[in-house]
This record gives C-alpha cells, sequence and structure tokens, in this order.
C-alpha cells in the first residue's frame, strides 16, 4: 500500500486489490496478506494523521473483508463461477495459467494451463481444468471473448487437472476428442481420481464433475478446422501417459504441448521415460514459435523450452542407470537418483521419487 493524494486514488486501489481478489487463479493465503496490510496501511494512515478521514478507511476495510468472504474463489466452489482470467498469447489463442502445486480444495485443482483457440467460425478448447466449476468458468470467459460457438473440447491426456471440466461443455452441439487410449485410460482411471481427489477437494468442489468419454479419437494425426484457422492434432506413443495428444496451430505457430512439456514444475513420469525422451526428439521437429506446456510458463519460446526437462530426464536416466549397474536396489537407488536436478524444479519432492521408482523398474530390463 502506498498513501494516496486524494480518497478517489485510494478508492481506486481498494477497487483494484478486489478486482484480484476476484481472478480464480489468486488463492486464500494471497487474500489474507492483502487485508492484512490493507488493515495495517489503515491503522498508519490514521495514526499519522495522513488527512483521509476514519470513516471511510474503516469502510473500505470492512468492503475488502466482505468481499473476501463472500466471493471466494473458484477453488472454494463459488456457485457461479467467474470467468476464468486468461491471456491472449497470440492471436485468437487464449490461456489460463494454473498454478504449481498439487489438487487443492485452496487452488479448485486449477493447476494446468488451459486454453481455447477461435476461428472464424467455431471455437476449439483444449484441456478444462481439475473440476466442473473450472471448466464453467472457462466457459465464461470464451463467451467474453466471442459470440462463436465451442465445437471442439481436446483433451491432451488423461489426468484429472486436464479433464475434470469437461462435464461443463455437455449439452452443447460439442465434440470431445483425445487420443485413440484416452476412452480405455478414462473408464479404468477416473472413479479413483475423483476418490483419490475428495479429501483434498471437498466433496462439494467435486460436485458436478462426471466422466466424459472422447466422441471422436485420433490415433495418428488429424486436422481441424475452426474457419480458416487449422489445428493439427497429433497421438503420440507412451510418454508422459499413454493417451498424450498435442494441438498445434498452425495460424500462429503456438503449440499447445499438454504435459509432454514442464516448465518450473518438475514432470511426472507415468508413461515411459524412454519414451518420453524419444518424444522430446520429436515435439522439437514441430515448427512452432512458442509453447503452451501442460504446467508452467504459458508462452514459451521453442524448441528452447523442452531443454530443461531433456536435462532432467538425462540426469534421471543417468543416475539410475549406474544405481542399476552396480546392483544398487531400487528401495536405495531412488533416494538419490535425479537430486542434481532438485535445485531448478518446483514440487521436487512430490514428483522425482515417484519418478525415479516408475524409471528404474522400466530401465532395469534394458
Amino acid at each position: 500500500m502506498t498513501r494516496h493524494a486524494s480518497k478517489a486514488a485510494y478508492l481506486n486501489e481498494i477497487r483494484g486489490l478486489i478486482t484480484k481478489m476476484h481472478n480464480a487463479s489468486i488463492g486464500a493465503a494471497y487474500r489474507v496478506k492483502v487485508i492484512t496490510r490493507f488493515a495495517a496501511h489503515s491503522f498508519i494512515a490514521v495514526h499519522n494523521k495522513t488527512g483521509l478521514r476514519l470513516s471511510y478507511h474503516w469502510a473500505a476495510l470492512v468492503y475488502v473483508l466482505l468481499t473476501y468472504f463472500s466471493l471466494v474463489p473458484i477453488s472454494f466452489a463459488a456457485d457461479d463461477p467467474r470467468p476464468l482470467e486468461v491471456k491472449e498469447v497470440a492471436p485468437g489463442v487464449f490461456v489460463h495459467k494454473g498454478i504449481n502445486a498439487l489438487m487443492l480444495a485452496e487452488n479448485g485443482g486449477a493447476i494446468a494451463n488451459v486454453g481455447f483457440v477461435v476461428g472464424a467460425q467455431s471455437v476449439a478448447v483444449i484441456d478444462t481444468g481439475g473440476s466442473r466449476r473450472q471448466g464453467e468458468a472457462l466457459l465464461k470467459s470464451i463467451e467474453q471473448h466471442t459470440d462463436l460457438p465451442v465445437r471442439w473440447v481436446i483433451n491432451t491426456h488423461v489426468h484429472p487437472d486436464h479433464v475434470f471440466g469437461n462435464a461443463a461443455f455437455l449439452g452443447r452441439d460439442v465434440a470431445f476428442v483425445g487420443h485413440v487410449r484416452l476412452p480405455d485410460a478414462l473408464q479404468q482411471r477416473f472413479e479413483h481420481y475423483l476418490a483419490a481427489n475428495r479429501a483434498s477437494m471437498t466433496e462439494r468442489l467435486l460436485a458436478g464433475t462426471e466422466l466424459v468419454l472422447p466422441t471422436e479419437t485420433v490415433a495418428d494425426v488429424r486436422q481441424i478446422d475452426l474457419g480458416g484457422r487449422i489445428l493439427t492434432l497429433r497421438a503420440w506413443p507412451v510418454a508422459h501417459t499413454d493417451s498424450d495428444l498435442t494441438v498445434f496451430d498452425e495460424t500462429t505457430g503456438t503449440l499447445f504441448s499438454g504435459d509432454l512439456v514442464f516448465l518450473e514444475h518438475l514432470p511426472s513420469i507415468d508413461g515411459s521415460l524412454r519414451g518420453w525422451q524419444k518424444a522430446l526428439d520429436g515435439l522439437a521437429a514441430i515448427p512452432a514459435t512458442r509453447v503452451v506446456p501442460g504446467h508452467g510458463p504459458i508462452d514459451s519460446p521453442w524448441p528452447a523450452a523442452i531443454e530443461p526437462e531433456r536435462r532432467y530426464f538425462d540426469a534421471l536416466a543417468k543416475d539410475l542407470k549406474t544405481a542399476i549397474d552396480a546392483g544398487i536396489p531400487l528401495a536405495t537407488a531412488v533416494q538419490t537418483a535425479g537430486e542434481g536436478e532438485r535445485g531448478d524444479w518446483l514440487l521436487f519432492d512430490q514428483f522425482n521419487m515417484r519418478n525415479a521408482t516408475a524409471a528404474y523398474a522400466e530401465l532395469e530390463w534394458e
């Protein structure tokens, strides 16, 4: 907070804070920080006799407090969520940046990057988020930016932070599109994902979240025309998962990589380390100018964006191969494999040992 020359300037800052707090991606911790700083400033302003009247200081503080407790973010399950905040990273390409965290009630499961592309005739959605409510908020954002209908909902893979919002798009003339293996993956895992996330996300936050299977699948390469705008969809062999799909906007050179690319957030292996390493070479050949990764900065240069991930995989594989060759058992090897990368990634403790365990079992058979 800064000092203000007038009541109008002071209240303008309050409006700005409230606008920020409406943003679904801002968690409760940030809101508490805003309120605490505001209250402290109010005391300072009064005691320093800045000329601002006590009445509007405290009236504004009460307004902020009421806003905080009544306009809880999408993560706290407002029944009528506000439009999801998005950034136009290229003409007609809009992206919401997820936060680097696990799916929790505080963030409403909004941890993955999701977005949409607007053509001359229709809109394609790429991933729908970690709850039906996030999907509804994404739909509202689309309606803010265009009157064109959503005709395609594309899921880049099976994980819940990318597909739990699908149900928000039911009841419309929409095709749900995914990898040819996505239907089986969803049927096998969806109920488990729901059960596993109830404790951290709460029943209310997951209300309305339901299994939505692809109505159309991609086995190799397919193109979708949004009206003068072509999206190229490519299905990949087992890598991050067994259902990875990328979306390339030919018009702007924007690649939606799904979780085949992580930035800042440590990658999580739910498929094949070697398959993912091989996929990186194929990804690098795509003539993109920018990438929207599954997690991390939403407008990153290409193909440089894949290098941190490649480095991590190479280091993990090297450490594990050394341990395997030396006869070090899995339980011991996974304690130190990849440790040299710790300082370069968020959520390292949550995912590295899991990655090492999966990769050890794979590399042991080479």
